[in-house]
């Protein structure tokens, strides 16, 4: 059964799915079996809803987000033309009421998602099944849900999404320390984890164990040993990975533990996809654009594919859009080294018009695409090819609040600014990074939080909400320390109410000391 089959095509659309498949490997894209699956705008609407998933687990906000992509859809507002998920083999769904230039756009698209994801490194480490484990995840919620409690189940997640960001990115690629267990939640890796637990026993005759095992004396002797352990700071070193140290730390029920190790599992496969936005899509933009205008597109259809080119690739003064800003920077890459415009020689060249007409005619440019692709992230992708001419060439700015007029407007057009603004919203995938640094802080176990302060200082409502959760999830008192109005300060919630306790002004010195 051919891949058109499975995926429920009409002939003209397998024909068409061949025949850009065909196009996607002459160019040397490398990529897994690809699925199209033909669905309705609103089937199509449920199922980014969920992440791209057709199953996962119950919970109310994958129905609010249905709700606003539907509304979204049928207002004119907004229109989902592709969606792919990373697996293998890869799923993409096209929707049915596009018409035939859309799906062939929508297709080449999808090969540069999937070569993207097979072949970049910062995706090297997901997990290649996620479509099976996801309905896994549903299943076992499911269940839990059927034995406590459909509001406790889904309260539980409310808490362990609202902290579902506090996780080391990194960690799949540095192994900082080694996990205490597996979070194996089968039946199997319970029993043999309740074994485990059982009082040590001596080998002895039948007859003679209840002499040689005394069951009173085996379980004194285990409380005893542990109560003889040296003492260990928890955590030994600072742990950015929060959810790995609530699995292993937190007072939670099995079943507690089985969610929360869902949610972080989900993190990290969806990690990748927000460490490379920016090139991701330029990559798949880079592609359908070069497939469609040199294989796909006819001179009926070149007008109603521009239309619809140009549409994705439209620019806000309010909002970076990555299609555009990946395609260009892709483009500028394959052109620079198409002409040798690096290195230490152009580096130094000071003439404008020089740098302009600088041509070595090395060709190198595809190549080297090729290379950034599978090396980068979106962070240093910024940080090692966006340059002056670029900036320039494409007019970006940096863009900012004004309190003094109550609007957004033009803070600068100087490219250290701007480039430093890029980079800050894409450290850490632009959220906070925050490490537990205490486990048993004043020896009361309560939980003692640092937010490694970059120049941006926390949404105070949002920092207010996570402590809440935390709290619940650690069963003692949080406290989180930052930086405010260039202060040390602390936030705190004990279960019942929110304290903030600000120090004197720090210096950078200082607050270069305080991060972990």
């Amino acid at each position: 059964m051919s891949l058109a089959e499975l995926g429920n095509l009409t002939p003209e659309l397998a024909a068409m799915q061949v025949e850009i498949e065909a196009h996607a490997r002459r160019y040397g894209l490398d990529f897994y079996p690809t699925i199209f699956e033909l669905i309705d705008a609103d089937d199509l609407n449920a199922i980014a809803a969920r992440g791209g998933f057709p199953t996962r687990y119950p919970h109310w906000r994958f129905g609010m987000e249905y709700e606003q992509l539907s509304k979204g859809y049928h207002y004119g507002l907004q229109k989902i033309y592709e969606m792919v998920i990373n697996n293998n083999p890869c799923y993409a769904y096209l929707m049915r009421s596009n018409g035939a230039i859309d799906q062939k756009l929508v297709m080449a698209h999808v090969y540069g998602h999937c070569d993207f994801f097979k072949n970049n490194n910062w995706f090297a480490h997901t997990n290649r099944k996620m479509m099976d484990d996801m309905a896994n995840h549903g299943t076992r919620i499911r269940r839990y849900m059927d034995e406590v409690g459909v509001e406790a189940v889904e309260d539980f997640i409310d808490a362990c999404l609202s902290v579902e960001d506090l996780i080391d990115i990194y960690s799949p690629f540095i192994r900082r320390h080694e996990p205490k267990n597996n979070y194996d939640f089968s039946e199997d890796a319970r029993k043999k984890e309740k074994d485990k637990n059982k009082a040590p026993r001596f080998q002895a005759k039948g007859y003679m164990d209840s002499f040689v095992n005394p069951r009173e004396l085996m379980l004194r002797k285990q409380e005893d040993d542990e109560r003889l352990k040296p003492e260990r700071k928890i955590p030994k070193h600072h742990e950015r990975d929060v959810l790995l140290f609530l699995l292993e730390n937190a007072p939670l029920s099995t079943w507690q533990q089985d969610v929360l190790s869902i949610i972080r599992d989900e993190s990290y496969y969806f990690a990748p996809q927000a460490q490379t936005k920016i090139m991701n899509e330029g990559w798949a933009s880079y592609w359908h654009s070069t497939i469609m205008i040199r294989d796909g597109v006819t001179s009926a259809d070149i007008i109603n594919y521009a239309d619809h080119h140009s549409g994705t690739m439209a620019s806000s003064p309010t909002q970076l859009n990555p299609y555009k800003v990946g395609i260009e920077l892709f483009r500028d890459i394959e052109d620079r080294w198409n002409r040798g415009a690096f290195g230490k020689e152009y580096d130094e060249c000071d003439d404008e018009r020089e740098r302009r007409r600088w041509d070595k005619k090395l060709g190198l440019g595809r190549e080297k695409i090729f290379e950034v692709r599978r090396i980068h992230n979106d962070l240093t992708f910024i940080d090692e090819f966006l340059t002056l001419d670029f900036v320039r060439d494409h007019k970006l700015f940096r863009f900012g609040y004004d309190p003094s007029m109550d609007a957004y407007e033009i803070e600068s057009r100087e490219f250290p600014k701007v480039k430093q603004q890029l980079l800050e919203s894409l450290t850490n995938r632009g959220r906070p990074i925050i490490s537990v640094v205490d486990g048993n802080y004043k020896n009361r176990g309560e939980m003692y939080l640092r937010h490694e302060f970059c120049g941006v200082e926390l949404q105070m409502d949002y920092a207010a909400d996570a402590l809440k959760n935390l709290e619940r999830l650690w069963s003692r008192p949080v406290h989180l320390e930052s930086v405010l109005e260039n202060a040390k300060a602390v936030l705190s919630f004990d279960g019942t109410d929110h304290e903030l306790e600000k120090g004197e002004a720090i210096g950078l010195a200082d607050e270069h000391e305080a991060s972990p």
